[in-house]
């Protein structure tokens, strides 16, 4: 018996070590290519030339005309590490990476603020590994480049948030008839929620959703101490 597990055991460390060996060598294949992607993305679309065209667009929306609530809701809703991480959060790719391997999928994306706005702006929305790699290194360099306060304001002001509103200065206006300087409390947690499936969370779909989604954001806010429960109740209270 015991020479039946040594022999098992054996096997298993094989099979672990080609597995990892595998992997490496994919990672390898796939981040050559990823690199490629990327150089060939900002040959195209230099960084500092994105950042000027979005600088300039119309009712383009500064860091500082932000409610702080917004801030928080849309940093605790989609990347609560944005303000220590260096573009990438590995902590995050780690659990999207393991919930795709336990789900068989690829539900998961682990993708930070930066990220996406590397895909949104650099790449195609196709779902390849090699694109995957290519965000990462364009949102490391996007961090060199951008401060925080600058990458959020990226962010925000390019990302679809339904109803053909792109931009939360227009989706503002759209919504509720303001800036988002003017935003109440539970506009501003409604439309940080809305980015994640425009389709489904825009108010103009189905409010009841998109009510849900201000739950989710609350919920969130509040294990990043970002409100108290009692706080995030009186938000959710409120109306239009």
């Amino acid at each position: 018996m015991k020479q039946i597990l040594r022999f098992a055991a054996k096997i298993t460390l094989h099979i672990v070590s080609l597995l990892l060996i595998l992997l490496i060598l994919m990672g390898g294949f796939y981040g050559i290519k990823g690199y490629q992607m990327y150089r060939d993305a900002i040959e195209d679309t230099p960084i500092s030339d994105m950042v000027s065209t979005v600088h300039e667009s119309e009712h383009f929306t500064s860091y500082n005309e932000l409610p702080s609530i917004y801030v928080d809701a849309v940093i605790s809703a989609e990347d609560k590490r944005f303000f220590s991480h260096p573009g990438i959060d590995p902590l995050a790719i780690g659990r999207a990476v393991w919930t795709d391997i336990r789900t068989l999928s690829f539900a998961e994306g682990g993708s930070t603020i930066t990220q996406q706005i590397a895909k949104n702006q650099l790449f195609t929305q196709e779902k390849k590994v090699e694109r995957k790699f290519a965000e990462i290194f364009a949102a490391l360099a996007l961090e060199k480049e951008c401060s925080k306060e600058e990458l959020f304001e990226l962010y925000v002001n390019t990302i679809y948030f339904g109803s053909g509103y792109y931009g939360v200065y227009d989706a503002a206006q759209g919504y509720f008839g303001k800036s988002p300087s003017e935003l109440t409390d539970y506009e501003a947690i409604m439309l940080a929620g809305i980015p994640n499936a425009p389709s489904n969370y825009s108010p103009d779909t189905s409010m009841e959703l998109a009510r849900k989604r201000m739950s989710s954001v609350l919920d969130k806010m509040i294990s990043c101490d970002k409100l108290t429960e009692k706080q995030a109740d009186d938000i959710l209270a409120q109306r239009r």
